[in-house]
Order: C-alpha cells, then sequence, then structure tokens
C-alpha cells in the first residue's frame, strides 16, 4: 500500500498541528483507498471510529434536507475529516477517481493531547552552572524515541491521565550516557526510572560466578520499574551498550504519576470473579514454588522471564498476576500494563486474607 507524505499530511487538520517528526511516524499508520466514479462512501465509514479525509478528487454531498454540495480535494473544507461539520451529509458519491486517507481517530486524539502537553511543557533553558550530572532539558515534542506512536498507543502510556502528562514531562531529566555505563547495579536499593530515547542496553544477572543476558532493550522501552514497585532491591543490572540518551525519574515522581495511575489490584474474590470471566492466573514466582502451592489454571512466568515473554501472551486476554505476598506481582503487574497488556495483580498475593479459598 502506497505511503502518504508528510506533506500531505501537514496540509490537513488538526494533524497540522504536530510536528514533522510525528508526521512521518504516523504516515505509517494511515491508510489510502479508492473510490471509482459514481461509488459512494458507506455511511459505517464514517462511524467506524475513522478520521477520513479527501485528498483527490471531488465527492457530491447529499443533505437530509435535499440540498447538496461538491467539495474539492484542497479546499478549507478539505482540510477536515468528512462528515464532522454541520450539516452532516447523508451521502457521500465520488466525481471522478476519488482518493481518501484514514487514520484511527483514537489514536490521532492520543497523539494530539500528548503534543499540545508537551508544546505545553516548552523547551527550558540550560542552567547558567552545569550540573554535576550531564542532565540536559529539550522539547518534548521531538521526542520520537522515548514517545514513539508504538508506545503511546500500544502500552500503558496512552492510559495515563492528560493532567499527569504535563508534570511528567516536566520531571523527566535527559541524561546523554556513553557507552559502557553501567545504568544500574543488581542488589542496590532502587531510586529512578529510566526511559530509552535513543540506544540500546542490556540486561543481566549474575548466576554464581557467570553474568547471564536476560534482555536487550532500546529505544521506547524502560527499565528501573520493577524494584519501585515492589519496594525491593535491584534484581538485574542494565548496562548502556551504546552511547544514547535516557530519560530519568526519580521515585517519588514514579510513584505518583505512573504506579499509581497504572498499577491495578483486585481483592481475592475480585480476583477470582475476573478469572472465572476469562481472565489468566499469572504466577510468577520460581517453577518449583508455582508446582507446590500454584493456582488451578494458572500459567507459570517467572519475574526473571516476563521481558523475555513480551509478545507471545495474547494482547486480547486479561491477566490476574499472583506471588506469595504481592511484591513480585505487583512489579510484573506493571511490567506488562507498561507494554499494553490487561493487568492487575492480586493484592497480598497468595498469603492475602483469603488464601484458604485457594482451592475454590
Amino acid at each position: 500500500m502506497a505511503k502518504v507524505s508528510v506533506e500531505a499530511l501537514a496540509r490537513l487538520s488538526p494533524l497540522g498541528n504536530l510536528s514533522g517528526e510525528r508526521l512521518a511516524e504516523l504516515a505509517a499508520y494511515c491508510r489510502l483507498e479508492s473510490l471509482a466514479p459514481g461509488q459512494a462512501l458507506p455511511r459505517q465509514r464514517l462511524e467506524a471510529g475513522l478520521s477520513l479525509y479527501l485528498l483527490q478528487g471531488e465527492l457530491r454531498l447529499s443533505f437530509a434536507d435535499g440540498s447538496g454540495a461538491v467539495l474539492q480535494a484542497g479546499s478549507e473544507a478539505a482540510a477536515w475529516p468528512l462528515g464532522l461539520q454541520e450539516p452532516r451529509p447523508q451521502a457521500l458519491v465520488a466525481v471522478g477517481n476519488v482518493e481518501l486517507l484514514g487514520v484511527d481517530g483514537q489514536l490521532l486524539d492520543i497523539l494530539l493531547t500528548w503534543e499540545q502537553l508537551a508544546a505545553n511543557a516548552g523547551v527550558q533553558k540550560a542552567p547558567a552552572v552545569a550540573p554535576a550530572a550531564p542532565e540536559e532539558t529539550t522539547d518534548w515534542r521531538q521526542m520520537s524515541g522515548a514517545f514513539n506512536v508504538q508506545v503511546l498507543t500500544a502500552s500503558a502510556l496512552g492510559q495515563l491521565p492528560p493532567a499527569h502528562i504535563d508534570v511528567l514531562l516536566q520531571r523527566f531529566r535527559r541524561l546523554r550516557v556513553p557507552a559502557g555505563e553501567v545504568l544500574i547495579r543488581e542488589g542496590d536499593v532502587g531510586d529512578a526510572y529510566y526511559l530509552i530515547e535513543s540506544g540500546n542496553c542490556e540486561v543481566t544477572r549474575r548466576l554464581g560466578n557467570k553474568e547471564v543476558v536476560l534482555a536487550q532493550l532500546g529505544a521506547g522501552q524502560a527499565f528501573g520499574e520493577e524494584a519501585l514497585v515492589a519496594n525491593a532491591r535491584r534484581n538485574a543490572s542494565v548496562t548502556m551498550k551504546s552511547k544514547g540518551v535516557l530519560l530519568k525519574l526519580g521515585k517519588e515522581d514514579f510513584d505518583a504519576l505512573l504506579r499509581a495511575p497504572l498499577l491495578k489490584g483486585l481483592s481475592r474474590d475480585e480476583a477470582q470473579d475476573r478469572v472465572a470471566r476469562g481472565a489468566v492466573w499469572v504466577d510468577v514466582r520460581y517453577p518449583a514454588e508455582f508446582r507446590f502451592d500454584g493456582l488451578p489454571g494458572a500459567i507459570n512466568l517467572p519475574v526473571n522471564e516476563v521481558r523475555g515473554a513480551f509478545g507471545s501472551l495474547d494482547p486480547n486476554r486479561e491477566y490476574v498476576v499472583y506471588c506469595q505476598s504481592g511484591r513480585r506481582s505487583s512489579a510484573v503487574a506493571f511490567l506488562l500494563t507498561q507494554q499494553g497488556y490487561q493487568a492487575w495483580w492480586l493484592e497480598g498475593g497468595l498469603w492475602g486474607p483469603l488464601a484458604e479459598t485457594k482451592e475454590q
């Protein structure tokens, strides 16, 4: 399928308010379709959550009062989505060959929300005295690596309350990091959350005398959240494999702006009810623990294997995550939610007040 140009998108409203970088990303998510002369555009196409634009040709519009009009591509009226203006047309028929562009309305609304709030955050001036750490601020609208379309629409960031977005952008600190720098060390106390704008990181854990690679992370991916959510020490080390740019968020800001709105807990009764309606139990303990007293029907996905499971879990299913106390499961539920999965954690875990009902 042909890809629409950034220039064509920039002429449309309200798309023209997006940055050039964001429009270049959005182009990959747009669909082009054609109508032959005399072919009508089905009404349901205007009611399917799409923003449809006339890119080429002419459409004859018919209204409920019997009047009509011709909409020509390139006109001021054609810069806006079809069917949104009043009075709304009852029928749209192609006059000659017509080309239309469609973009998902929810996706567009998310991008416009982040773009406006990012612009509101503004470009902050560099401090007069250089900071001890290589921090910097920037125009958040240019952060197409950390806040790309995939991140904003298929991860939990798209679910953030808009009121949190503006504050979040102001609290992030931007760090330029050289290759080889150890960003977090296994065993340290968790004090920050990181989002990768550019570059690559490697996640490792020491097993005996060996350093085992658990994951490779790139732009748009995050790390450091597990220790913050579970209030535990770092369970792995993260090293910069190439030079790059990171966004750093302190623990207090992480708790208030990300953890609180994104981490969803359930009581035992609520969890069992959700599973009865089709959700899947996920046991994040070690296999030996799972074999000893895992819940019936549960799948075993140990904490150390979660990142490798991204993409293999069904995004259309709901997941209720549990462990012994709730510490490990809360961290995994947050990780899954951050990746766009519908995930909850069992508050109190198997040691919770209703643990005796496990066999029900």
